[in-house]
């Protein structure tokens, strides 16, 4: 990875699992100002009220927790216990402040978890299937963890969706899922700054079967 300052370019622009580790090492102190609030950014909210609104209880997984804004967010309704994984254990170091999360696990969603299989009743994952980060084929490393009738509310970043072929995916996937809904979500609120404001994705609601 290029040596530049924290950045939303960076970050797409990150090639290996290495380089986000850097990255988000050397943004994790900053990330909640120098990014979150300055773009406003609404998308883990988002992810949060699918989950809720479909009827998403605990025990939950957030994927890609980062600095625990998702799981801030689910604490509000009271669903707990939430678990974080990420693969940078400065971010999660900056979640563990909030007093969210039961527990912290360091993994690469890329590759198949070593964590307890078939334990979660509900995963939520803002913001880590985008460019730069996680690609479709993750799902199904996501899909071990998960019970059986397990609730997944997933935001895919909608021009990644489109390059990656994420539908055909979840089409291979029908076997293992019921989806329940894919609606179109701004990632940033009004107040957002910069030319990535007016980026959409897709948040992807279902179950395990």
């Amino acid at each position: 990875m290029k040596k530049h300052s924290p950045s939303l370019e960076v970050a797409y622009s990150l090639k290996s699992s290495d380089d986000n580790v850097k990255l988000y090492s050397a943004w994790a102190n900053d990330y909640d100002k120098d990014f979150a609030e300055k773009m406003d950014y609404t998308l883990p909210k988002e992810v949060v009220a699918h989950f809720v609104n479909h009827g998403g209880v605990g025990p939950v997984i957030d994927v890609g927790a980062g600095t625990g804004l998702a799981g801030e967010a689910l604490s509000d309704f009271q669903i707990e216990p939430i678990d974080a994984l990420d693969l940078s254990s400065d971010m999660l170091k900056i979640a563990q402040d909030k007093l969210v999360y039961r527990k912290f696990i360091i993994a690469d969603i890329k590759k198949p978890f070593k964590a307890k299989e078939g334990y979660y009743s509900g995963v939520i994952s803002s913001g880590t299937f985008t460019h730069g980060h996680v690609g479709p084929d993750a799902l199904e490393n996501l899909l071990l963890l998960a019970a059986p009738n397990a609730l997944f509310s997933i935001s895919i970043n909608k021009k990644y969706w489109k390059e990656k072929g994420f539908r055909k995916k979840f089409d291979s996937l029908k076997g293992s899922i019921d989806m329940i809904s894919l609606e179109e979500v701004a990632l940033y609120g009004p107040n957002s700054q910069g030319e990535h404001r007016n980026d959409l994705g897709c948040i992807a609601v279902f179950r395990k079967k």
